[in-house]
């Protein structure tokens, strides 16, 4: 089914996310505009309101008011978030005290421990579950800079040692094998306190002080990949995804889908809290396959379910390669997306760090398990209007998590 017309995605999660954290770090008040309501996004303002920081809201302008952070006199609920749970890690290390941080049913079965070890290499103290799942106590205060060579590129993990290394004592670097996500390094700048970065290091004196901005959110690519999926698969379709932010660091699928041969143009590019934002033009085309991997899985992977759409609806066969983050995401995406498709008929080979997708595929209609996985849940809808099939899915509630009106939003496309 093509669509046509323009849309809006709400306000990016990972932007949002470090909005309420550096304006709870920050000296002053820090005005947030069209952040994203979402229940993520809400266990990171109690998180930081537990912090110390007042956060309030005037309409549909949030207001934060920190700079003196302390010890929580309650344990630290993250829900869902892997990260809240991460950065707030970073932020509480750097805090004299005791902090106890939990999640929901999903969450305490995600790792930890590539947070863990680098944060108790600066001195933190951790009392985890395995010493390395949720709940964790983290005694903080007193850290010393290291120098940290990551062997898996995560925007989380940079983020929570660039935000402890802003309490350590000397200069921390954090060295990454590929170039992840850089919102934090961007926010850091905007508040006053540029890291310094050359090449894959990225280094953060100790010490630091931000000082209080006003923000405006921009929309979430990873939010807008799901529309530009359904429109740059089906011929004929046009879309114009307006306010979108544009950071190279967010923008792989765009790149695979122009590969593909989707016809793709972004203009009205202006700059937003440090962030490139601008508008998404797409007209649908007959997609043909490609291969995914390397280097740019960073740029790309929580966009990969909604990608393998894509390789359903193209001409032959799609690899996707060295993406075995996935597997420890809300669920194991990989396992999920291979499961469902499977079921509707597909012909997909899992592996451990990715999937081969064959298309055309030819689908059945039928009922899909998210596992209260959002990305699962969205992509699929996006698989049955784009395939125009009937397919159920058993939580439809957990797009809440980044996309609260997900469905009436993508219904006025029809």
């Amino acid at each position: 089914m093509k669509i046509n017309g323009e849309i809006t995605p709400p306000g990016d999660k990972s932007i949002s996310h470090r909005s309420f954290m550096f304006g709870a770090l920050a000296q002053g008040t820090t005005i947030i505009r069209d952040v994203l309501e979402s229940r993520d996004i809400n266990s990171t303002k109690e998180a930081v309101q537990s912090l110390g920081a007042q956060v309030g809201k005037d309409g549909n302008i949030w207001v934060v008011t920190g700079g003196s952070l302390r010890e929580p006199a309650a344990v630290v609920d993250a829900g869902n978030s892997g990260t809240t749970a991460r950065l707030v890690s970073g932020i509480c290390a750097g805090i004299n005290g005791v902090t106890t941080i939990t999640g929901d049913s999903s969450l305490v079965l995600r790792p930890m421990g590539r947070v863990i070890k680098p944060l108790e290499e600066m001195g933190a103290r951790f009392l985890a579950r395995a010493q390395r799942y949720l709940p964790m106590a983290i005694q903080g205060g007193s850290l010393m800079a290291i120098s940290y060579d990551m062997e898996v590129a995560s925007a989380q993990v940079k983020s929570a040692l660039l935000l402890a290394g802003m309490s350590a004592q000397g200069t921390t670097t954090v060295n990454e094998p590929t170039k992840s996500r850089d919102h934090t390094e961007r926010m850091l700048a905007y508040f006053g306190a540029p890291p310094v970065i050359e090449g894959n290091r990225i280094s953060i004196s100790g010490n630091t002080r931000l000082e209080a901005r006003d923000i405006s959110v921009p929309g979430d690519p990873s939010s807008a990949a799901f529309p530009a999926v359904w429109a740059a698969s089906t011929p004929g379709s046009r879309l114009l995804i307006r306010n979108v932010c544009i950071n190279p660091t967010r923008t792989g699928f765009i790149s695979v889908l122009e590969r593909m041969g989707a016809h793709i143009s972004i203009e009205n590019i202006l700059e937003k809290a440090g962030e490139p934002v601008g508008d998404i033009m797409i007209h649908g085309e007959t997609l043909q396959a490609t291969t995914i991997q390397g280097e740019e899985i960073p740029k790309l992977i929580d966009e990969i379910p909604v990608l393998v759409v894509a390789a359903c609806l193209a001409q032959g066969t799609t690899v996707i390669r060295d993406a075995s983050e996935l597997r420890v995401k809300e669920t194991d995406r990989i396992a999920a997306m291979v499961k469902g498709l499977c079921r509707l008929g597909a012909v997909i080979q899992e592996c451990d760090d990715g999937m081969i997708i064959e298309g055309p595929a030819r689908l059945d209609s039928g009922s899909i398990e998210t596992f209260s996985d959002h990305r699962i849940a969205m992509s699929f809808y996006v698989l049955a209007q784009a395939f125009d099939i009937d397919i159920t899915l058993d939580d439809i509630t957990c797009v809440d998590i980044s996309y609260p009106n997900f469905f009436s939003s993508m219904e006025s496309l029809i």
